[in-house]
């Protein structure tokens, strides 16, 4: 979805040729699997100045599916490293391109203090942090070996999500807004109590297209970042969209506690202080409220 959304902000701005990659074909895309040897080196050949890697298995999946979730997340990341640092090592050499790696919040584990901060450790508690982890360690010493010029951003956890809902732990925190704004009935399988770091689609890509630009010298050798972000509870969630829809969507909201989602959750951070990406010019969404509207901006319309 985040993909999707950047490639048509790239159209939009008349950045140069596009080459996409997803899992399933759409119109000017290629359809290709990074964690197949050989896939990462035919993309790169044609030598990308500026390359975006999103591709992932997303949590609750990349729980439930220990080999498929190291296989995409850690060995895909790796064979596209490695793909860069071959291409650059050809003859005439020179090539070096900047890449802007999405990692994630789920880096981090419990316990947290209020507000984590730039200094707090990476030690995740699921597999798809874990994997994440290791990819951003990756992404440091690659650039530091002069390989190429990479950014890591550690997203929130990105709502409102549109379409259909995908097998992400954090899916939730979207369907009981977005179904709800759609007539639908949603089940919420967590307490209202739970707090989240949350981002729109459209921050999301504002931290992207920031990531791209940004002298990654200001980075020194520290080039992961966490996003800022709004921290919320799920009762503050589902005021925000009292305000925005009224009670009617409220009431589409059903309970149905769901013991693992909550395990998955509750090893989750839930507030950030991010300095760093905020001194280096990254902004979050005004509010929470303004989140939901530009779902419905977006679209609904």
């Amino acid at each position: 979805m985040i993909g999707r959304k950047l490639v048509a902000r790239l159209r939009k701005d008349g950045v140069g040729e596009l080459l996409q990659q997803d899992v399933v074909p759409f119109a000017d895309g290629i359809v290709s699997d990074l964690s197949t040897p050989g896939e990462a080196e035919k993309l790169v050949a044609k030598r990308p100045d500026l390359i975006f890697h999103l591709a992932a298995v997303v949590s609750g999946e990349a729980e439930a599916d220990f080999e498929k979730g190291y296989r995409v997340n850690l060995d895909g990341t790796r064979y596209l490293f490695e793909a860069i640092r071959r291409e650059g090592g050809k003859a005439g050499g020179g090539y070096k391109p900047k890449v802007v790696f999405t990692s994630s919040i789920a880096v981090f584990g419990a316990p947290f203090p209020d507000a984590i901060g730039d200094e707090f450790l990476s030690a995740p508690l699921t597999s798809y942090g874990t994997q994440k982890a290791i990819s951003e360690l990756l992404l440091s010493d690659y650039s530091r070996r002069g390989f190429f010029d990479g950014v890591g951003i550690r997203l929130p956890t990105i709502c409102v999500r549109p379409g259909k809902p995908n097998k992400a732990a954090s899916g939730f925190f979207s369907g009981i807004l977005r179904e709800p704004l759609a007539g639908q009935e949603a089940v919420l399988p967590v307490p209202d109590t739970v707090r989240h770091w949350f981002a729109s689609p459209r921050a999301a890509i504002q931290f992207l297209m920031h990531a791209s630009q940004i002298n990654t010298e200001r980075l020194g050798t520290r080039r992961n970042l966490s996003m800022p972000g709004i921290a919320a509870t799920i009762g503050e969630e589902i005021e925000a969209l009292r305000r925005v829809a009224g009670d009617q969507a409220v009431r589409l909201i059903r309970r149905v506690p769901d013991p693992t989602i909550m395990r998955i959750v509750d090893g989750w951070p839930r507030n950030f202080a991010a300095r760093r990406a905020l001194e280096l010019g990254f902004r979050p969404d005004p509010s929470f409220d303004d989140i939901i509207r530009y779902h419905m901006e977006d679209e609904l319309r």
